[in-house]
């Protein structure tokens, strides 16, 4: 058997995995996010330790775990956990939402050792500016910096007692060389940190360490219970449904939207504002579209209007061509491809004739759009898409379904029922460590139906797609 804990930002969830893969029990832990002033968003780790207790003590409630052999790690990203020498936190994990620290990382930005050792542009989201925003406002902190570690890392310290990280999680901080795989210690060194500050580094797929025997006894799991490296959120998820190899990718229509393709090499072009981070396999690497408001946009019009999402949505009827108004999803800034923390969305070409269902249509296809985007700038580094699959929320909409895979002129696979997310990668990276599987075991799931592209609208959607970016253009000087 095996575990599989996906540290999100709202909850923890943990599935319990059979060996033929099939998850007989799960439990969820609710968490909050604290807000303290304009900009921030922290959590506190020891809130995560509560959660996983327990969730953990729910699987054991619910199904024996006397044969749990592996345990794989998912979580939230970017994360940063700051404990001194006797593994105390020092202070709040600053969270992946954190915005507070967007000079310093325009000034790391423009040093051009970080682009070309990460492959990525310095995010306001990643963890190097976070520390560097510590070191100049909370110095005190920052001189009892013994060991910097993303959450789920820090849920890692409590389940063996070691620090550890692995490849995917840890290319989203800024200091890891991604094409060598290993800290940098250059990058180190221009934020005033060492490599005895950091973890070890470990594959995801390999042992980071053995259960602790108080936590082995506590739910009478076998007192060799390993506990995988495991990945960061989107890369856990594409274990999940099986994105491994080069031509997998998918589409996850979640709060923000992502278009995650495996590589299976390293080819960074951080100008695009394309993650590329490595995947939590060993020699794979894998890039990210990401934009911040997907389903969130669609919630934010139903807020908006007094209707739920699946009302605005359910009678949209089969897909037509894009309408006169063109909505730009940027309600909080985008990444893929501005990195523009600034941009605010709008509605363009309103009418007398706009009504409540033109709207929802404007929204989905400014997704859609956005998305386009990121397609576009993978494909500027070199990758090609050719098997395409949908999870989330908003991929239960056949309508937005069909208009991503007309604009995109691509097939989407849509799993049947079930949860393949962080969670569930998680486990299966689980599986690996316990028993030396490799990526055979990561297939994909069966698929229910496949959305093709409508050809008649193909040309359609790409008109509507170049009017999507000329408005970018046009409204940024406006926010």
């Amino acid at each position: 058997m095996f575990i599989g804990l996906d540290l999100g930002t709202s909850g923890l969830k943990a599935v319990l995995m059979t060996p033929d893969q099939r998850v007989v029990a799960e439990a969820n832990a609710p968490l909050k996010v604290s807000r303290p002033h304009a900009g921030w968003s922290e959590q506190a780790p020891s809130d995560w330790i509560a959660a996983a207790e327990h969730a953990l003590d729910t699987l054991a409630a619910r199904h024996s775990l006397k044969d749990v052999s592996g345990i794989g790690l998912s979580g939230q990203m970017h994360g940063a956990v700051l404990l001194d020498s006797s593994d105390q936190v020092l202070r709040p994990c600053i969270l992946w939402n954190d915005t507070r620290s967007h000079a310093e990382a325009a000034a790391m930005d423009a040093d051009p050792q970080f682009r070309r050792i990460t492959g990525n542009i310095v995010f306001p989201g990643f963890t190097a500016p976070k520390l560097a925003w510590v070191a100049l406002n909370e110095p005190q902190v920052f001189d009892r910096v013994a060991k910097v570690l993303l959450p789920k890392d820090y849920l890692r310290l409590w389940l063996t007692g070691e620090h550890v990280a692995e490849m995917s999680d840890a290319a989203g901080t800024s200091w890891l060389d991604t094409g060598a795989r290993d800290w940098s210690d250059a990058l180190l060194s221009a934020t005033g940190l060492t490599r005895a500050q950091m973890p070890r580094l470990v594959e995801g797929s390999a042992v980071s360490g053995t259960l602790r025997p108080a936590l082995a006894s506590r739910w009478s799991m076998p007192g060799r219970t390993v506990v995988a490296g495991g990945g960061g959120d989107n890369a856990a998820s594409a274990i999940g449904v099986g994105v491994v190899k080069a031509g997998d990718a998918f589409i996850s229509l979640g709060t923000s939207g992502v278009l995650l393709a495996a590589n299976d090499g390293y080819q960074p072009d951080p100008a695009t504002a394309v993650h590329t981070f490595c995947h939590c396999l060993p020699a794979r690497w894998h890039q990210m579209g990401v934009i911040l408001a997907a389903a969130d946009a669609l919630e934010w019009f139903a807020r908006l209007t007094g209707q739920s999402a699946a009302a605005l949505t359910g009678n949209l009827g089969p897909l037509a061509a894009p309408n006169r108004p063109l909505f730009l999803p940027y309600l909080g800034g985008e990444r893929t491809p501005h990195n523009d923390a600034t941009v605010r969305g709008a509605f363009l070409g309103l009418e007398h004739a706009t009504d409540t269902a033109a709207g929802a249509r404007a929204i989905l296809e400014g997704v859609t759009y956005a998305i386009r985007d990121s397609r576009d700038a993978l494909a500027a580094t070199g990758t090609r898409i050719t098997d395409l699959i949908a999870i989330g929320g908003g991929s239960k909409s056949d309508y937005w379904l069909s208009a991503l895979a007309t604009a995109l002129d691509t097939p989407i696979n849509v799993p049947v029922a079930g949860d393949f997310g962080g969670a569930f990668g998680a486990a299966r990276l689980g599986m690996m460590a316990a028993t030396g599987a490799g990526e055979e075991i990561a297939h994909k799931p069966a698929i229910a139906r496949i959305i093709q592209p409508d050809q008649s609208l193909v040309l359609a959607f790409d008109a509507g797609h170049a009017r999507y970016k000329s408005a970018y253009t046009a409204i940024r000087s406006l926010s």
